[in-house]
């Protein structure tokens, strides 16, 4: 598979100053470098993770990381094959990517997509905007990404046929969901079915489940701020709550997701909606938030569970 991970994500927004609180203060990132119009943000040991520019030149773009230049070589060649047209990526540009060499192209909804490879590492450690474990990173990449989509047949060939994704799995009800997987994170990518094409949310996992806690509290002494509350993943059990960011996208922060083996793994339907508990998703329109809190009282009274998922030295076995 030549494509390993979801290696970085940059945004355009016009609200700067508030990311300037926002990802230190509530998500705990490491401020590497701000301009007047650019956020570097660290997650852990890379030159950086997240990029927020105001510049109106820029787009969000989403950058997919490979193993080496050959492994690029080849992704770049499949893609003009099937007649994406495909750019590199500038000197200028990897330079603000903190990348060795890159291209871009797009998906069928536009999104920009870039591929990398050799991301620059700091030179000093990363240093939490607020009291944090850390961010689970790694061979995973910096966490998941979730566009909306229009229609998600529209989108699924490109990313699982020609670009590698795997399916994990998906459901149709109370609102239809596909995910995908890269490496053993349960997924770096899933489609929302909504109608319309966007950026739905990005997800950061952090190596204790305090560190969620903790930002839970920072998100709810901020009205509005939590977009949806506090619960747990059916399919990959992760602990988490959802943040509005100063745009409109949203943060998804969480803990304990579980590892999968990729090369094992077969797909599957989820017939019991997307939370075992909690996520209460507001923003949804009334009659599939009806439907998504019947769902969880189902799963409460046929007693669902799944086993916490845990890292070495995160526990203590008790009697």
């Amino acid at each position: 598979m030549a494509i390993e991970s979801l290696g970085y994500v940059g945004l355009r927004s016009d609200k700067l100053a508030d990311w300037a609180d926002y990802a230190p203060g509530l998500l705990g990132l490491d401020v590497a470098e701000r301009t007047a119009s650019r956020l570097r943000l660290r997650m852990d040991d890379r030159a950086q993770r997240l990029v927020v520019s105001s510049d109106p030149a820029d787009e969000n773009h989403f950058g997919w990381e490979v193993h080496d230049a050959p492994a690029l070589a080849v992704l770049a060649q499949r893609l003009s094959q099937a007649g994406v047209a495909v750019q590199a990526l500038s000197a200028a540009e990897c330079d603000a990517r903190a990348v060795g060499e890159g291209i871009w192209f797009r998906d069928p909804a536009g999104n920009r997509l870039e591929a990398f490879h050799s991301a620059a590492t700091a030179a000093t450690p990363f240093r939490p905007g607020r009291p944090i474990s850390g961010f689970r990173t790694g061979a995973m990449g910096m966490g998941h990404v979730v566009f909306t989509v229009e229609r998600i047949e529209d989108m699924q060939w490109f990313y699982q046929d020609l670009l590698g994704f795997r399916l994990s799995d998906y459901c149709e009800r109370p609102f239809r969901a596909y995910f995908f997987h890269l490496n053993a994170r349960h997924h770096s990518l899933a489609l929302i079915q909504t109608g319309r094409h966007g950026m739905h949310h990005l997800m950061m996992e952090l190596l204790n489940l305090d560190d969620v806690g903790q930002g839970y509290d920072v998100a709810q002494a901020e009205p509005g701020r939590i977009a949806t509350t506090l619960g747990r993943h059916t399919n990959d059990f992760m602990t988490s709550f959802y943040a509005r960011t100063p745009d409109t996208l949203m943060i998804e922060y969480g803990w304990g997701g579980r590892a999968i083996d990729p090369q094992a793994w077969q797909s599957q339907e989820m017939h019991h909606g997307p939370s075992l508990w909690g996520h209460d998703r507001t923003w949804l329109p009334p009659e599939q938030l009806a439907e998504a809190r019947a769902f969880r009282a189902r799963v409460a009274t046929e007693g669902l569970r799944e086993p916490v998922q845990v890292l070495p030295g995160n526990f203590e076995v008790v009697s």
